[in-house]
């Protein structure tokens, strides 16, 4: 039987200090906490201390930590075919892009084909050839406060600069419009009676070829794809107001302009839907998927797009490749995370737990000044920490908390605890909370009274 060699906490951080390369964002942390286990909700330190992980991995494990049943689906595969070259067909390759597209038609009534990758980013950048690929033109529209990647080419959509700065010139760079943050919105107006203003400002660009975005002479626009969130997953779970996409669908339409809905982490029942796109009654064109397609369990992505966009005449064997997409191990967990959205009714589970724990951070926002907004759509919700002004972004008090909460000297129930939580948001102080989907009254409860807890404590 195989050993694990257990390593004490001083000997990981040493070992991590001379080897690791301090480039990847585990080091945004001086110390960054050790995990041993995780199960359901919970993941567990080296002194056995429960954390109750409301933010799973960044969306990527919707279904809990170790769930049994992908785990064994995983192992039956690993006993069966592991490994195969990308080249090759298996069953559930097919059969879980059948599913995919399946699900796909009978939400958007579209056919449509389904290509693999193995990460969100790698995703993003098949869709970015895919777009370019289907007019011969290379510029993109995103929006402010998006987050497509940390690839080159996913970068150049990602709308902060400090993914870039250090790698050159971006010549490709998309062009960003502000999204409908409405609690800080970009043009300092009201969204009650501002009749998307964001949006007539979006359209104006397109009037005359001096504002750049159109020739009036041949019709066309130099601009192929917007890339967008439904909702913005570290722009910090911005919810648009109603009635904005339809909007802002219609006007991609009138100027021939592909819609790419970017699901990575809102994909798979986060919001109560299969894609966040969903409730805002449009179709896209291309949806991109990866994080909780596989629950966290082995790296697989990828895209639908319109059959008229993908089919094999229009982008051929060869168009793009990599090593491990559609891997064996992937596609059968995928495969088994579909199966189990068929079987069980998310959108009446993750409406009625998402409603419950925005009652709790309602409840927090009336005892706690310094929250000074919180919202949600099903179990992606949000947590805007402010100043005592109830507005004022306040990055410190989040760090605060954030740090405050891994120290696990949190009390439930009479025993020591801790709570994971992560940040999003334009001024990095919104706490983005995705928990598990199947998470439990008892842990909703347990969730608001540790932050509660976290709050009193930096009360002045």
């Amino acid at each position: 039987m195989l050993k694990t060699k257990c390593l004490s906490d001083t000997e990981i951080r040493e070992i991590d200090n001379k080897y690791s390369s301090f480039g990847d964002t585990v080091h945004y942390s001086p110390q960054p906490k050790i995990f041993k286990e995780c199960e359901g909700s919970f993941v567990y330190d080296t002194n056995d201390i429960p954390y109750l992980d409301i933010q799973m991995w960044y969306s990527a494990s919707n279904f809990g930590y170790k769930n049994k049943r992908i785990s064994t689906a995983l192992k039956d595969q690993i006993d069966t075919m592991p490994q195969i070259a990308p080249q090759f067909l298996y069953d559930y390759k097919v059969l879980l892009a059948q599913k995919i597209c399946e699900a796909n038609y009978n939400r958007f009534g579209v056919e449509g084909r389904t290509h693999f990758n193995v990460g969100g980013s790698q995703a993003v950048e098949d869709a970015l050839k895919l777009v370019r690929n289907s007019a011969k033109k290379n510029l993109m529209f995103a929006f402010m406060g998006g987050y497509h990647g940390r690839t080159l080419g996913a970068s150049a959509i990602t709308s902060s600069y400090r993914y870039r700065r250090r790698f050159g010139h971006f010549s490709d760079r998309a062009h960003f419009i502000p999204y409908p943050y409405c609690f800080r919105c970009f043009y300092g107006k009201n969204c009650e009676d501002c009749n998307f203003y964001c949006l007539s400002q979006f359209e104006k660009m397109f009037e005359t070829e001096y504002n750049s975005f159109w020739d009036n002479k041949t019709n066309e626009t130099e601009f192929i794809a917007f890339f967008a969130e439904a909702i913005q997953g570290t722009g910090g779970y911005v919810i648009p107001p109603k009635g904005y996409f339809e909007r802002f669908k219609a006007i991609l339409d009138r100027y021939n302009i592909l819609l790419v809905d970017d699901e990575v982490q809102m994909g798979f029942y986060r919001t109560g839907k299969l894609w966040a796109m969903e409730h805002f009654n449009v179709k896209p064109d291309v949806v991109v998927f990866g994080k909780s397609l596989t629950n966290g369990m082995n790296p697989l992505s990828g895209l639908w797009a319109k059959e008229e966009l993908i089919n094999p005449e229009i982008f051929p064997p060869g168009s793009t490749h990599s090593t491990f997409s559609s891997n064996p191990l992937g596609t059968r967990a995928g495969y088994e995370v579909m199966s189990i959205l068929e079987e069980i009714d998310h959108e009446k589970l993750v409406a009625e737990q998402g409603r419950k724990f925005l009652d709790g951070l309602e409840h927090l926002k009336q005892r706690h000044k310094n929250i000074g907004n919180v919202g949600g759509i099903g179990l992606a919700l949000r947590l805007e920490i402010c100043e005592n002004d109830g507005y004022t972004p306040s990055k410190e008090l989040t760090d605060n908390i954030v740090e405050e909460g891994l120290k696990g000297n949190l009390e439930y129930n009479g025993k020591k605890c801790g709570l994971v939580l992560d940040v999003g948001g334009y001024y990095k102080n919104v706490l983005t909370i995705a928990p598990s989907l199947y998470i439990t009254d008892v842990e909703i409860n347990m969730a608001i009274d540790l932050l509660d807890q976290l709050f009193t404590r930096f009360e002045e």
